[in-house]
């Protein structure tokens, strides 16, 4: 066995023994980590925190669960509340899943959010991380649950890479797998606590090494921080300028009226309103936003 073949089986080994109680020690005090969180509000958590920041996600969460405690409470209003209620946390089309979702589950599942992995993919928006962290986290059940902050820890910590490189479902989800303790209680925190540190010490820019508990059996560090030499990313275009900008310009207008409004008052929004017909037919297209003749609402 080599030396780099040594120090990795070693790193899985001591990954959790490691992680479990530094994350005890170190964890962030969040809603949906709090004894009494519903299952419901980690469904909510979990929407919202899909490539939006925790310090925006908090409260537009809890005013959220306010007037929504229960999944019938949101079905009971139409879906254009839900994404007036969505605010700017970016990528509305969350708020229609999300809606979709208390739909579903009061419709099929008693409005309680159902505990099995497959069933939790049924429901609208939710994809493999999502029906594994609600399982996981509010239900206990014992499932890898993978992130970008947890990839990156497992590619440093593991692989000896910097970066993780492109998802991979279903090796990142093996790859995670493996380091999970068979406890139920115990493979919750392994997940949780790896994806706490890849969020706020193992970051993808300016990691703390010296503060993390796998310090002295990371094959990253211990190769010398090597360059990521692997497939390159998809590199998201700039906000500024860009067609999600303009979608998020109308949707504001929007969001602030309490009726239809016309056209030429939306293209007013746009720095070109010669863009207007066709960012408002992809909004009409995706259902954030209902037509009636040259008016426009949400749905």
């Amino acid at each position: 066995m080599t030396d780099e073949i040594q120090r990795t089986a070693d790193a899985e080994f001591a990954l959790a023994e490691r992680i479990v109680p530094w994350f005890a020690a170190n964890s962030r005090d969040l809603p949906w980590r709090r004894p009494g969180f519903t299952a419901w509000g980690t469904l909510v958590s979990e929407f919202m925190l899909q490539q939006t920041p925790v310090v925006r996600v908090i409260p537009r969460l809890l005013e959220w669960l306010e007037r929504w405690p229960t999944p019938s409470a949101l079905a009971a209003d139409p879906p254009g509340e839900a994404v007036r209620a969505w605010g700017r946390l970016g990528y509305p089309r969350r708020a229609l899943a999300l809606h979709g979702c208390a739909v579903a589950i009061a419709r099929d599942h008693g409005d309680v959010v159902p505990q099995d992995v497959e069933s939790l993919l049924a429901l609208p928006g939710v994809g493999p991380y999502t029906a594994r962290a609600v399982a996981a986290f509010a239900y206990g059940h014992r499932h890898p649950v993978v992130d970008t902050n947890v990839r990156r820890v497992l590619a440093r910590a593991v692989e000896g890479q910097a970066d993780p490189g492109p998802p991979r479902t279903k090796l990142d989800l093996e790859r995670m797998e493996a380091q999970l303790p068979l406890d139920r209680p115990t493979a919750r925190a392994v997940n949780a606590g790896t994806m706490e540190l890849g969020a706020i010490v193992c970051t993808a820019r300016s990691p703390r090494c010296d503060e993390c508990p796998l310090a002295d059996i990371c094959v990253w560090r211990l190769a010398g921080y090597p360059d990521y030499t692997g497939p390159a990313r998809v590199v998201q275009k700039s906000y500024e300028g860009s067609d999600r900008q303009f979608r998020g310009r109308i949707m504001a207008v929007l969001r602030e009226s309490d009726g239809p409004v016309p056209g030429g008052m939306l293209a007013r929004a746009l720095p070109d309103p010669g863009d207007f017909d066709r960012i408002v037919a992809g909004l009409v297209r995706d259902g954030l936003v209902a037509a009636d003749g040259d008016a426009f609402s949400l749905p």
